[in-house]
């Protein structure tokens, strides 16, 4: 890979992807400790930065008038970017989803004027219908990452970004596959070898990591992250080599630190960003990188392709890892007033209650005994433990106490 493809790829993208903005946020500044600037992919063209790679990757086909048929395997992002360049283009798409895709993202993908085949219960088995269909087809099948003209076009992000802030100290990029992260490496290392690049992954889902690590390849044998973006067992080749010269560093996050991430953005930032595009900030924000401290950084906000029917299962996760909400039990004498002197406790400490379940059946319990599961909402950590401390010094007996 040279420097003038990714140049050339951002000439075959001028009036096709938007100029994302790069925003500074005060905010997460203060939070972070350093200076936090906001590279907002979400807001691109498809809600994400994969169209960029495919845009690049189909052009160069059309423009060697090489295919006028492509194939993509995915559930997510690359598949809209795939659509939406076949259709610019005037090509077939055919994009081969699990049988499990939201019926949401299918109609994205078609909306883009993809044909859309569900096939299998994982990415796998799409992938393996792909290259199968590509082939009867005599279809050219677009790689999700491990693709130099693939990887080009992702590059283009750090162009972009040392054009808008070019006394940048750090990067930090989502990692699933390696692409992007692979792309601005290499790109920033050329243009400005000072600037620290840093690859962000899930805890559970860190094939990237272990290889960045043994600086060798690295599949896992399993993956677990609410960032489905960027949960990818096994990384690309090229974008492993790519990223084992190129990068600096590698870390992970949790799953309670992405959600509540997502949370702060909504909040703060006004921005709907998906799980694998908030892990930069998130990593920012838990100041796992002291080295960081006082530099400017910016976080690559990768998609915003949220699935509106798993958003509250994230926002609630991320109340709940903040601290702004708590479940805990609660044992209580089976008997008149009993809940009334509870619920007049927790007013008084204005804790909001949104959910009572009552338990009686328990083999711990008494015969006079009933317990209580709660849900309920506070404004943080300090907030609730200042509420369970006053059950407790009304004699409330607590189970399952989370703070």
């Amino acid at each position: 890979m040279q420097l003038k493809e990714v140049y050339d790829a951002r000439q075959r993208l001028q009036g096709i992807t938007h100029l994302t903005s790069l925003e500074h946020s005060l905010t997460f500044s203060e939070m972070a400790d350093a200076q936090i600037w906001l590279k907002c992919e979400n807001q691109q063209k498809t809600g994400s930065f994969k169209v960029r790679g495919a845009y690049n990757k189909i052009k160069k086909l059309a423009d060697a008038k090489q295919a006028s048929r492509v194939v993509a395997s995915s559930a997510g992002n690359h598949a809209q970017g795939v659509a939406y360049a076949a259709k610019q283009l005037g090509m077939e798409a055919i994009i081969v989803m699990p049988l499990s895709t939201p019926i949401a993202k299918i109609s994205a993908t078609e909306h883009y004027g993809a044909t859309v085949v569900l096939c299998g219960d994982c990415y796998d088995d799409a992938f393996n219908a792909a290259m199968q269909i590509a082939q009867e087809k005599n279809a050219v099948f677009i790689h999700p990452f491990d693709d130099e003209d693939v990887i080009a076009g992702q590059s283009t992000v750090a162009l972009e970004l040392m054009e808008q802030k070019p006394d940048l100290d750090a990067i930090l990029v989502p990692a699933g596959g390696g692409g992007l992260f692979a792309g601005i490496a290499y790109t920033v290392k050329q243009i400005a070898p000072h600037v620290q690049v840093i690859g962000v992954q899930g805890e559970r889902a860190d094939a990237i990591r272990r290889s960045f690590a043994g600086k060798t390849h690295v599949a896992t044998d399993s993956v677990y992250t609410i960032a489905d973006g960027i949960a990818v067992k096994n990384p690309g080749m090229l974008t492993t080599r790519l990223i084992n010269q190129y990068a600096d560093d590698v870390c992970t996050v949790t799953d309670d630190e992405i959600a509540s991430t997502i949370i702060q953005l909504l909040e703060r930032a006004k921005q709907v960003v998906e799980p694998a595009g908030a892990t930069p900030l998130a990593l920012a924000l838990s100041r796992k990188l002291p080295r960081l401290r006082n530099k400017n950084i910016a976080c690559v906000l990768s998609g915003g392709n949220i699935d509106v029917g798993f958003i509250h299962k994230i926002i609630e996760k991320g109340l709940v890892s903040r601290g702004r909400q708590m479940k805990f039990s609660v044992v209580l004498t089976d008997k008149p007033g009993s809940l009334e002197s509870f619920s007049r406790i927790m007013a008084a400490q204005q804790a909001n209650i949104i959910s009572v379940q009552y338990d009686r059946m328990s083999a711990e319990l008494t015969l006079n005994e009933t317990i209580l599961h709660i849900a309920c909402e506070v404004s943080g950590t300090a907030h609730g433990k200042k509420v369970i401390d006053k059950l407790k010094e009304n004699g409330f007996h607590i189970l399952f106490d989370k703070n």
